[in-house]
């Protein structure tokens, strides 16, 4: 639990700076080429108990709670921002990565933990099940912050968001077979097809449910609606987790289809969404840098260990998922040995660390400790070399285009109206026509137009060029026609 000498508004200002602090880094990260997430957890490692001492925290259980809503946030996060176009071409490979991959990754690596540190047959799986799976906020994170490959890039996202229920299966699973004396194996087994599933069938049908509630319901404050459609991803973790089902998939699965689908006040709620993801990023990792005590982490046993399995996990293990999973698949050993070097751990294991020291497993603090330290160096060692790798096998992708200009897009709730964003490219049909010759909606206006990052107020003779971004008024009856033209 906290514990602290300071009353309530000493503990706002130490959030304050520490969400101040958080921030900050994010500079420093991409500067470095380090991964934030190593940072966050600095942060909470130097406030803690073995570091400057302003706060000693040891709860797993709150641990856990935090871990669980921030991953929540940023999976509806992630997923809401992934194209089906981009995406669905790369599904089969990246859920044979995510079951298994994870499957393959977690056996070498516990029988591996067997033979390096002194654990059980069933602990030693127990590790291996914990490390088994990419985790999303550090691909979602390391994504944004490197331009690759639009194939690998969605193979890495759709793997991070999809194999989080196959290592809480396993994690869970031998967790059982450590604490009970007779397990029912055909029961774990069917266990895992309910939670995969119901999870992407709660997925889909919250998922329809919410679009069509955030397009027809008619709320006061345009501020409402990114809570309103928050309210969903939450709504569907625990609506999949009581049914005994996955709820990480369940979350997945309904901010894809919630990202693809036409929303009111879509750019409002995706601003929101990153913004609030970034915040639970960061309260995430601090917090269980909280958790970790240096002076437990950095001891000789598990460094040794933990420098032995990141080793076996990152040159071994990782290898043989992708390029097993992979076989026979459209991927070139060039994108498999990325996709092997890319498979980062993050907050996923650590959260699953917890479970572990939650149940009372004997060795459940050795796991969690080792577990950390393999997270550390695989998000130090992988995820700064990431943009380095993949120019050097020639998988980095163009530079993506983002406007330098500031206009805010807003909805006229009044009115029923909105102004959307739209970047012609070579398929846009619409390109060389003037807008006189254009024969948009009668509702459709053309406000602004942005060119070359120069603004250009558009008249009937304004000719259509690749690579504007159009600012275009709109009744909303009348949008999805409009999408419909734009992209024919």
């Amino acid at each position: 639990m906290f514990v602290g000498g300071f009353d309530i508004d000493s503990f706002v200002l130490l959030a304050a700076l520490l969400l101040i602090v958080g921030v900050t880094v994010t500079k420093f990260s991409a500067r470095l080429g380090m991964p934030s997430l190593i940072l966050f957890i600095l942060v909470g490692m130097i406030i803690g108990s073995d570091g400057l001492g302003i706060i000693y925290f040891d709860d797993a259980h709150q641990a856990q709670l935090v871990g669980v809503i921030a991953l929540v946030i940023i999976l509806f996060e992630g997923g809401s921002q992934t194209k089906w176009s981009v995406i669905k071409p790369v599904i089969w490979p990246s859920l044979s990565l995510a079951t298994f991959g994870v499957i393959i990754t977690s056996l070498i690596v516990g029988v591996a933990a067997k033979y390096v540190v002194d654990l059980t047959w069933l602990e030693s799986l127990l590790l291996g099940a914990v490390v088994g799976s990419t985790d999303a906020a550090a691909v979602f994170a390391s994504l944004k912050e490197r331009n690759i490959k639009t194939k690998i890039a969605a193979t890495m996202e759709a793997e991070s968001g999809t194999n989080d229920p196959m290592a809480v299966f396993l994690t869970l699973s031998f967790i059982e077979l450590i604490m009970v004396d007779q397990p029912n194996y055909w029961l774990l087994t069917a266990s895992f097809f309910w939670q995969m599933g119901i999870g992407l069938l709660i997925g889909i049908v919250l998922g329809k449910v919410a679009s069509a509630s955030i397009n027809r319901i008619n709320l006061d404050s345009s501020g409402l609606y990114p809570i309103f459609a928050l309210s969903f991803a939450l709504l569907t973790y625990s609506v999949a987790s009581l049914s005994q089902a996955s709820g990480f998939l369940a979350v997945y699965v309904a901010a894809l289809i919630i990202g693809n689908s036409e929303l009111t006040y879509r750019h409002s709620i995706f601003r929101f969404n990153e913004g609030f993801a970034w915040m639970a990023q960061i309260l995430m990792f601090i917090i269980l840098g909280l958790l970790a005590f240096p002076e437990q982490i950095l001891s000789p046993e598990i460094m040794g260990g933990g420098l032995l399995l990141s080793a076996v996990l990152i040159f071994a293990a990782r290898p043989a998922a992708s390029f097993l999973s992979l076989a026979g698949m459209k991927y070139t050993w060039k994108e498999k040995v990325f996709l092997s070097w890319a498979g980062l751990r993050g907050a996923v294991p650590i959260v699953l660390a917890t479970f572990a020291i939650v149940a009372d497993i004997e060795n459940g603090s050795v796991i969690f400790n080792i577990v950390f330290f393999i997270v550390l160096t695989s998000a130090l060692i992988q995820g700064s070399t990431l943009s380095y790798l993949a120019k050097k096998l020639h998988l980095s992708g163009p530079k993506k285009e983002t406007p330098t200009h500031s206009l805010e897009l807003i909805s006229i709730g009044r009115a029923n109206a909105e102004i959307i964003e739209f970047q012609t490219d070579d398929q846009t049909p619409i390109i060389g026509k003037t807008l006189l010759d254009i024969q948009f909606p009668n509702s459709v206006l053309v406000s602004a137009i942005v060119r070359d990052d120069e603004l250009i107020t558009p008249d009937g003779d304004t000719v259509i060029q690749k690579g504007d971004f159009l600012y275009i008024l709109v009744a909303r009856k009348e949008k999805k026609k409009l999408r419909q033209m734009l992209k024919a």
